[in-house]
């Protein structure tokens, strides 16, 4: 008797499941797309493998012995078993229930994660969601370990061999409340954008420089930047309760009640954003439904 499992053929067992409900070496064959020979040939495999005789001839085919009686319901649940393996898995958002890992920066945060959460709680509400700080230099290596599952990121902080997907392009615009002296007439000029006083984003903390900043020196200018903060998610309440004026990406301040949105007097080059996940997720259904649920969230607000 052979009992290594490494000498077992899984196209063996099928022939077996065929033998015991055709009762027949012929049937058996048609069924399996194969030749008698071939087929008679796999019996005698079988029978070296569990050491019984597994069929005895009658006056109308072949009939099982005890032994093979037993291999029966096992063998048909197996390749049942292998077979589901080999189908790939049905998502069903309503009654989903896994984690997703989100790396995001402060930014991406409130124009992008906010109205994604939003969605995803409409449509997959047992979905939970871990939202961490994007780290340019720990990205990969988070990936790699599972960690992370995606994140929003720039095209060139995208450590290379992630999947990626470009989600959109951003602009600046100069934002002030609505009721500011400076929003009646819908445009700044730039002498008044200069003069006025700004707030900016200091992500790291403490800085009063930016790239509207470094626009305006290309053309001999600059601006009085009295305020930095380091979030975005202050700066629309804090230009409602005062004077100060800001640039900052458009999407941030889109559908915000109360502020006004206005072109800057000064070309300001504008950024884009990315989805990127790993490979171990890519072909995961879940997670496919996911990005996808992302990327039309992205479009509704276009």
């Amino acid at each position: 008797m052979n009992t290594d499992i490494r000498n077992l053929d899984l196209n063996l067992l099928k022939a077996l499941d065929a033998l015991l409900d055709e009762r027949s070496v012929t049937r058996a064959a048609e069924r399996l797309a194969l030749t008698q020979p071939a087929v008679s040939g796999m019996l005698n495999r079988l029978r070296e493998s569990f050491d019984d005789p597994l069929f005895v001839r009658a006056q109308r085919g072949i009939v099982p012995t005890l032994r093979a009686e037993q291999l029966a319901a096992p063998v048909k649940q197996l390749l049942a078993d292998v077979e589901a393996l080999l189908q790939p898995q049905g998502f069903d958002p309503l009654n989903a229930n896994l984690t997703l890992r989100l790396a995001s920066t402060d930014y991406a945060l409130r124009a992008v994660v906010v109205p994604f959460l939003r969605a995803l709680r409409e449509r997959a509400p047992n979905i939970r969601v871990a939202v961490q700080p994007a780290d340019d230099q720990q990205l990969a290596s988070q990936m790699d370990q599972g960690d992370i599952d995606v994140a929003l990121v720039t095209p060139d902080t995208t450590p290379a061999g992630l999947h990626a997907a470009p989600l959109f392009d951003e602009q600046y615009v100069c934002v002030m409340r609505t009721d500011h002296p400076d929003a009646l007439n819908g445009t700044i000029s730039l002498d008044r954008f200069c003069a006025v006083n700004h707030v900016l984003v200091s992500p790291s903390g403490g800085g009063f420089r930016g790239v509207t900043d470094i626009a305006l020196e290309r053309i001999g200018r600059t601006r009085r930047v009295i305020s930095s903060v380091t979030s975005f998610l202050i700066l629309p309440e804090l230009l409602m309760q005062s004077d100060l004026i800001a640039v900052v990406p458009r999407r941030l301040v889109l559908h915000q009640n109360g502020l006004c949105l206005m072109k800057p007097p000064v070309e300001i080059p504008g950024f884009s954003k990315t989805l990127v996940w790993h490979e171990r997720t890519h072909r995961d259904a879940g997670h496919e439904w996911i990005r996808s649920l992302l990327l039309e969230t992205i479009e509704s607000l276009d």
